[in-house]
C-alpha cells in the first residue's frame, strides 16, 4: 500500500525561491518560500530510501512564450515581473533558464519524475494524470509552494481525479503565513473535503511505521 503514495513537490524553483527570481521581482517574501526546503529534504530522504515515486514540478513556459496566454502575461506585468523579462536567474519563468530549475538543495535524481507545466496546476496540458494511473499511485502527498496557487490547483485538480491528497503543513509554504494558516484551515474543512493535512515529523513517523495513508 505504500506503494501507491507518491511525494509531489510543487515549484520549488530558483524563480520562486531565490533573491532575484520571478517571486523576489514581484515583491513576494522569497524567505518564506523557501523555508519548507529542510522538510522537504527529509520526506525526500524517506521517500528515495522506501523506493517511492518522487514527483516534482516546474512552471515555466516555452521560450517564445506562445503557451503563456495573454491573460496570464498580463497579470505577471502588473505584478512587476512580466513573463519572459530578463532578471538575475534569467528570462522569468522560462524553460531552461536558471531560475526555471529546482533550488539546490532538492535537485532531482535519476528516477525522478519531473513535470513541467504551463499552468498552475500540474494536471493542466501534462501528462501527469497518465504517469500515476500507470503507476498505479492512489495518493499525494504535496508539498512546495505556494500553498495559495499551484499547490491548491493541483490538490483541487487531483481530488477530481480521484486522488487521495495529505498536504504537509510545514513543507509548503505562501509569501504570508496568514494566507498559510487560512488555506490549510479551507483544506481540513466540511471533514477534510480537499484531503488531510499533516506536519513533517507526523508524515515521517507515518513512512517509518509503514502506515496506510488513505
Amino acid at each position: 500500500m505504500m506503494k501507491s503514495a507518491a511525494l509531489v513537490i510543487i515549484d520549488m524553483q530558483r524563480d520562486f525561491c531565490c533573491p532575484g527570481g520571478y517571486a523576489d521581482r514581484a515583491g513576494l517574501d522569497v524567505e518564506q518560500l523557501a523555508a519548507p526546503i529542510p522538510k522537504i529534504v527529509r520526506l525526500l530522504d524517506r521517500f528515495r530510501t522506501k523506493g517511492m515515486t518522487v514527483i516534482y514540478t516546474r512552471e515555466g513556459h516555452r521560450r517564445d512564450l506562445s503557451d503563456c496566454s495573454p491573460r496570464k502575461l498580463h497579470r505577471s506585468v502588473l505584478a512587476g515581473a512580466a513573463i519572459g523579462s530578463e532578471g538575475a536567474l534569467g528570462r522569468a519563468l522560462v524553460r531552461g533558464e536558471y531560475g526555471h530549475d529546482i533550488v539546490d538543495e532538492l535537485s532531482a535524481q535519476p528516477g525522478d519524475i519531473v513535470i513541467d507545466k504551463p499552468g498552475y496546476s500540474a494536471f493542466h496540458a501534462t501528462d501527469l494524470d497518465h504517469i500515476l494511473r500507470a503507476r498505479a499511485i492512489e495518493t499525494l502527498i504535496l508539498t512546495g509552494v505556494t500553498t495559495d496557487v499551484c499547490v491548491h490547483s493541483t490538490l483541487r485538480s487531483a481530488i477530481d481525479h480521484g486522488y487521495d491528497c495529505l498536504t504537509v503543513s510545514d513543507a509548503t509554504a505562501c509569501h504570508d503565513p496568514r494566507i498559510q494558516h487560512a488555506m490549510l484551515q479551507l483544506i481540513e474543512g466540511e471533514s477534510n473535503i480537499f484531503g488531510r493535512v499533516m506536519a513533517c515529523d507526523l508524515l515521517c513517523a507515518a513512512l517509518d511505521d509503514q502506515e496506510v495513508f488513505a
